[in-house]
C-alpha cells in the first residue's frame, strides 16, 4: 500500500507553527479593533473596505520598493490569485463583520472556524486523502475547547442573516487556506499575499466605495464611550498588524504545514486574545474558559502528532 507523507521534516513543522501562532495573534486584534471602530459609528462593510484598502496600499508600496522581483505573477497562476483575493480577503472579512453585527461574538466566532472541519472534509472526499484517526480526534477538541472559550451558549440569539454570514464567513476561511495552500506552493507568499489583497479591496470597494466612507469621523474617538483612540489608528492598526502582517504570517506557514494542520492550529487565535483581554483590560476568565484553553491546545497538539504520521490516499497511487 502506497503512503503519502502529510508533510516533511521536523523544522518545516516547527517553522509553520511559530508562523501560524504568530499569525492568529496578529489576527486576535482585529476584533476589538473592529468593533471599536464600529461603535464609533463606522458599518460591517465600511471597516472591511477601509481594513483592506490601507492594508493592499501598504503591501502593494512596501513590497515594489524591497521586493519588486515577487511580484511578478505567471498567467497560469492569475486564477488562484484572484480566487484566494476574492474568497480568502474580501468574502471572509465582509461575512465575519455582519455575522458579529448580528450575533454575539461567541456564536459568530464559533461559525467561522467551523472551517478545519470543512478544510479536512475536503482533504478527504475531494483530493481522496485518508487523514489518520488522531487527526480527527484532535479537531473535535479544539472545536470544543473554542465553545468553551466563546461561551456560545451566553446570551444566544438565532439570526438568519447573521448565521448565514457566519456559516459563509467558514466556507471562505476554509478556501482561504485550501487556495493558500496552494498558491504558497506556486509562488513566493508574500507575492501572492499583496496581490490577494489588492483583489480582495477592490472586491469590497464595489459593496462600500472608498469615497463613501464618513471621513468626518476619522477624528472620533472609538469605543462605545469615546474612551478608546482615534479612529484613523484603529483603521491603520488594523490594517497593518491584523491584515498585512497576519495575512502575510499566515500564508507564508502554508508553505511548511498543509491546511488540515494550518486550520486547526489558526484556533489558538481566540485563546491569545482572550489572554490579551485578560492581560490589558483586567477581563476575567471563567473556570469554563480555562478549562476551553487546555482542551483547545490539547486537539491541536492531536493533530500536530497526527501531521507526523504518513497519510493513505483513498485511491491507490498508480505505481511506475
Amino acid at each position: 500500500m502506497t503512503t503519502v507523507e502529510l508533510r516533511t521534516p521536523a523544522q518545516h513543522r516547527v517553522r509553520g507553527t511559530l508562523l501560524i501562532l504568530f499569525a492568529s495573534a496578529a489576527f486576535g486584534s482585529s476584533g476589538p479593533l473592529a468593533k471599536s471602530v464600529m461603535q464609533a459609528g463606522f458599518a460591517p462593510h465600511q471597516v472591511a473596505s477601509a481594513r483592506a484598502g490601507i492594508a493592499a496600499l501598504v503591501l502593494l508600496v512596501t513590497v515594489a520598493a524591497i521586493r519588486p522581483d515577487i511580484l511578478r505573477v505567471r498567467r497560469e497562476h492569475l486564477k488562484t490569485l484572484v480566487a484566494y483575493g476574492l474568497i480568502g480577503v474580501a468574502l471572509v472579512q465582509l461575512l465575519f463583520f455582519v455575522a458579529v453585527s448580528r450575533l454575539p461574538v461567541g456564536i459568530a466566532m464559533l461559525l467561522e472556524y467551523v472551517s478545519p472541519v470543512l478544510v479536512a472534509l475536503w482533504v478527504r472526499f475531494v483530493r481522496r486523502v485518508h487523514l489518520p484517526a488522531l487527526f480527527w480526534v484532535g479537531t473535535a477538541l479544539a472545536l470544543t475547547g473554542l465553545g468553551l472559550i466563546t461561551q456560545f451558549w451566553d446570551g444566544l440569539q438565532l439570526d438568519t442573516t447573521g448565521l448565514l454570514a457566519g456559516m459563509g464567513a467558514a466556507l471562505c476561511s476554509a478556501g482561504y487556506y485550501l487556495l493558500g495552500e496552494k498558491g504558497a506552493g506556486e509562488q513566493h507568499p508574500i507575492g501572492m499575499v499583496t496581490w490577494g489583497m489588492v483583489v480582495g479591496a477592490v472586491g469590497l470597494f464595489v459593496v462600500s466605495p472608498p469615497w463613501a466612507l464618513p471621513f468626518d469621523r476619522l477624528g472620533d474617538l472609538g469605543g462605545e464611550d469615546g474612551s478608546g483612540a482615534p479612529v484613523w489608528v484603529l483603521l491603520v492598526t488594523v490594517a497593518v498588524v491584523s491584515t498585512a502582517l497576519a495575512y502575510t504570517l499566515s500564508t507564508s506557514s502554508l508553505r511548511y504545514l498543509p491546511s488540515t494542520v494550518a486550520s486547526v492550529l489558526a484556533l489558538s487565535e481566540p485563546v491569545l486574545a482572550t489572554l490579551l483581554a485578560w492581560a490589558l483590560l483586567d477581563e476575567t476568565l471563567s473556570s469554563a474558559q480555562i478549562v476551553g484553553m487546555v482542551v483547545l491546545l490539547s486537539g491541536a497538539a492531536l493533530v500536530q502528532m497526527a501531521a507526523r504520521t504518513p497519510v493513505t490516499p483513498a485511491e491507490p497511487l498508480p505505481t511506475k
